[in-house]
């Protein structure tokens, strides 16, 4: 593979413990009892918020809440939480792994730019650049990241890494990228992903398969 090589990210739910920070918030906001309802619910309001890609990730998350059923004093209650998500404990060395195997990162995520910069800075790792759908107006599983991230480096990525089927490798495999899919959760592929992880601690090695 000439020249730069390019991995690009998913972040919540692929590096960062999304639905435990989801969840947490629910569990403290409506109790114990009602959090896996709730985060069930909370998945299916999300992409609704998205569709017309008007909304910053923060009126979403927001919104979501209300939704829920939120009080008026905990309706930013995600948002307020978010910057201190932590990252799945093998992510931070993983990363760093890649990259001194030589691979440049990029984020592209359903976020905004503060949040993301948060997240980065829980992470630990560097990235040579992020694509927020605040910022470009749409929401994956658009193309609209792919494409920011094409006009920026030149090129559609060498691979892109995530753990959703619907919001990130189905639109890879659209494009006609290879694709690695973090199934944490033990689900079925559909559709496939070129490779599949149950976690980031054998990405190095995979990525590098792809290299070769």
């Amino acid at each position: 593979m000439a020249g730069d090589r390019w991995a690009t990210f998913d972040c919540y739910g692929t590096l960062i413990d999304w639905n435990g920070g989801i969840r947490g918030e629910l569990a403290r906001v409506f109790g114990e009892e009602r959090a896996d309802e709730l985060l069930r619910r909370y998945h299916e309001l999300e992409p609704q918020l998205e569709a017309d890609g008007e909304r910053s990730y923060r009126e979403v998350l927001t919104e979501a809440m209300r939704e829920l059923g939120a009080s008026a004093g905990e309706e930013d209650a995600l948002a307020r939480s978010l910057p201190s998500w932590r990252p799945f404990p093998e992510v931070p060395e993983a990363l760093r792994q890649v990259r001194a195997n030589g691979w440049k990162l990029a984020i592209l995520s359903n976020t905004d730019r503060d949040f993301i910069e948060a997240s980065q800075e829980q992470i630990g790792v560097p990235f040579e650049l992020a694509v927020v759908a605040s910022e470009i107006g749409s929401y994956k599983p658009a193309f609209g990241h792919w494409r920011a991230f094409e006009r920026e480096v030149g090129r559609l990525p060498d691979v892109h890494v995530a753990a959703s089927l619907s919001h990130d490798i189905a639109p890879a495999n659209e494009l006609g990228l290879r694709s690695i899919w973090i199934n944490r959760l033990g689900e079925s592929a559909d559709p496939e992903p070129t490779r599949e992880l149950s976690n980031l601690a054998a990405l190095p090695e995979a990525l590098d398969e792809f290299a070769a």
